[in-house]
């Protein structure tokens, strides 16, 4: 019979366990789902043998709070959880959020900030010799010196400043399973230094093998060039099969060390991973605080992917999954949804078929299996490569079983896709599939900007490319007789946006009809290519300088002249139009953006008294005959 894993040890004597294998500390409470990493980790180790026990969201003021179960006998396991610990509890703007999605009933407050150290030092405070493996995103893009935006500090490798003694970074099933198997065998956990995707401690650089050293700490912190110059060699050593050993020396006797990353999971070990007994919800003690918000989202979802070849400069991926994409097969994908449409809440909704990229069912290339990517070049950008494979026909064919499956009404894409992928496709199937049966009025796409040299930083397409997709997608749906929009992402203050770019983009918004409720402003996160921009001012890819906007006022002007209709951000508009010479754009005039003075009436918007003669969207219909007023399109999501 299935049962949760021992959160206590009452339960770890119930289940007739003496002693554990290990203990995993979580940030996150403990849900049995494949959705979340500790979920995956946890019942792969249990499929091998090993017993594990959970402590979640352990009081972190309280050492005794991580000893629950006694020391364990190989070791402890550590995640801070699905997200990063500081982007979980604070807002870009670094003000705290109120709720946390993943502790029950939503309560803030339950995690510490840069919970992976916090856990690993209070695990130290009472074990002293145990090992302490880490891993999760937090961990994994932070096994580096690295740049934190929360302290604007060049930060050491978390694996210093924890007090644990391995990383397992990206995806940890092939690690971690080794790192176990060793422990098993009596090897010590110092001793363990030569395992793939895992970051290492080592006192003498004797005995560092085949690596390329980086420079050091101090090199790193007097100099953000140097800085620059070593995260790229990093970035470009994601490969699973390119990349070398690094070395990052602190001192003369303590060197950081990465192993090259793990060899990606064929799709039958990707199968057997998510045929592991979970449970598919949260622990049951939760229930009496209303449960998990986060497991919402993902519940009646389907992770068909891992990895993604995108290469935004922005997200994380390439530093954590890796650019090779890794798949389940069809009959994985449709044994789970058989299994979900049983459980009783689900009312016919698949609300997600994807992973970090949905319309990513393959590696983009052939020779990925064998010789791994490009190291200096993507698949995408600046234009999809002459060798990529865009055909779309296994997820088409995917799609269409699962909607053939009794109950179910529909299923939905939101995980996002990449419309310069799907244009590179030159059948239609795939777009007309998608049209007819997976969009629900709305399909939102991430354009995030529409300026040259900007999306260039981004690594995102031209926005030409943008611009064919919304025509097809518009000549698609008035061929279906159907009527839905596309709700464009869209990110102000990227390095390379100046308020020039900013403006920019506000036109756009304004031919096109479109005021996002709310907008993402860039959030430079751990590890990735725009970060170090954030941090340098250098694009660590060409050497060339960033103009990067900083200020706070600076970017709350770029924020608002994206939502320039919105009466509160009347006087930020117009200090930005000034200061670049657009005061061409406060008029009456049809391509005006805000009217040359403000109404005293604070009850009128302004948007009824002016007159909206912006271009219609070019994927709305608009009926002369029953005079009919485009409406704004209004982008409503959660900010992140």
């Amino acid at each position: 019979m299935k049962q949760f894993l021992p959160i206590s040890r009452a339960d770890m004597q119930a289940q007739g366990i003496e002693q554990l294998d290990f203990v995993y500390v979580i940030g996150d409470a403990y849900v049995d789902h494949p959705s979340f990493g500790h979920a995956i980790i946890s019942r792969l180790l249990e499929s091998r043998g090993y017993r594990v026990g959970i402590i979640s969201q352990p009081d972190w003021k309280d050492p005794e709070s991580i000893c629950i179960y006694g020391e364990p006998r190989l070791g402890f396991l550590v995640s801070a959880g699905n997200m990063d610990s500081m982007v979980n509890h604070y807002s870009v703007s670094k003000k705290r959020r109120r709720t946390d999605a993943y502790t029950p009933g939503g309560e803030m407050g339950k995690r510490p900030d840069h919970a992976c150290v916090v856990y690993g030092n209070l695990i130290r405070q009472k074990y002293k010799k145990t090992a302490v493996i880490m891993g999760g995103i937090e961990a994994s893009l932070r096994r580096m010196a690295h740049y934190d935006y929360w302290s604007d500090k060049l930060k050491r490798s978390i694996l210093l400043d924890s007090g644990a003694d391995i990383v397992s970074y990206g995806m940890g099933e092939r690690s971690i399973l080794e790192i176990a198997e060793a422990l098993e065998a009596g090897i010590p956990i110092e001793e363990i230094t030569y395992i793939d995707g895992t970051v290492v401690k080592i006192k003498e650089k004797e005995k560092i093998y085949d690596a390329q050293f980086l420079p050091s700490y101090e090199e790193l912190k007097a100099d953000r060039k140097m800085y620059a110059k070593s995260f790229y060699t990093q970035y470009l050593n994601t490969d699973a099969f390119s990349g070398k050993r690094l070395a990052e020396p602190y001192s003369e006797h303590l060197y950081v060390v990465q192993n090259p990353p793990s060899k990606p999971l064929s799709v039958t070990e990707m199968d057997d991973i998510y045929d592991l007994p979970y449970m598919r919800t949260y622990h049951p003690s939760y229930k009496a605080k209303g449960g998990i918000p986060a497991i919402s989202e993902i519940r009646f979802s389907l992770i068909s992917n891992r990895g993604c070849f995108g290469g935004c400069s922005f997200c994380a991926l390439t530093f954590h999954q890796g650019r090779i994409v890794q798949v389940r097969s069809h009959e994985s994908l449709i044994k789970e949804a058989e299994q979900m449409v049983e459980e009783k809440d689900f009312k016919g909704y698949i609300h997600d078929v994807g992973g970090p990229t949905a319309n990513f069912r393959h590696p983009s290339c052939e020779k990925q299996l064998r010789h791994g990517v490009c190291a200096t070049k993507q698949c995408l950008f600046p234009a999809p490569c002459k060798n990529i494979d865009a055909d779309h026909s296994d997820y088409v064919a995917l799609l269409r079983k699962l909607r053939k499956i009794p109950k179910v009404k529909k299923v939905f894409i939101r995980s996002g896709i990449r419309f310069d992928y799907l244009l590179a496709d030159k059948k239609n199937t795939f777009l007309k599939e998608l049209c007819q049966y997976h969009v629900s009025g709305q399909l939102k796409v991430a354009p995030e900007h529409i300026s040259a040299p900007v999306l260039s930083l981004m690594g995102k397409p031209e926005h030409r490319i943008y611009e064919e997709f919304t025509r097809q997608f518009k000549k698609m749906n008035e061929r279906l007789g159907m009527d839905q929009y596309l709700v464009p992402y869209l990110m102000s203050s990227h390095p390379g946006s100046t308020l020039k770019e900013a403006v920019e983009l506000a036109e756009y918004c304004r031919d096109l009809g479109y005021m996002p409720e709310q907008v993402q402003d860039f959030y430079p996160t751990p590890s990735t290519l725009s970060t170090c921009m954030y941090y340098t001012g250098i694009d660590p890819r060409t050497g060339q300088s960033v103009y990067v906007p900083k200020s706070p006022h600076e970017k709350a002007m770029q924020r608002a002249l994206i939502q320039y209709r919105d009466p509160k951000h009347y006087d930020l508009v117009l200090e930005a139009l000034r200061k670049t010479g657009r005061m061409d754009l406060v008029g009456y005039g049809p391509k005006c953006l805000i009217r040359p003075g403000r109404e005293k009436d604070s009850t009128n918007t302004g948007r009824e008294k002016q007159v909206n003669t912006s271009k219609k969207p070019a994927y709305k219909k608009i009926d002369k005959k029953t005079n009919y007023k485009k409406k704004t399109i209004r982008n409503v999501h959660r900010k992140k």
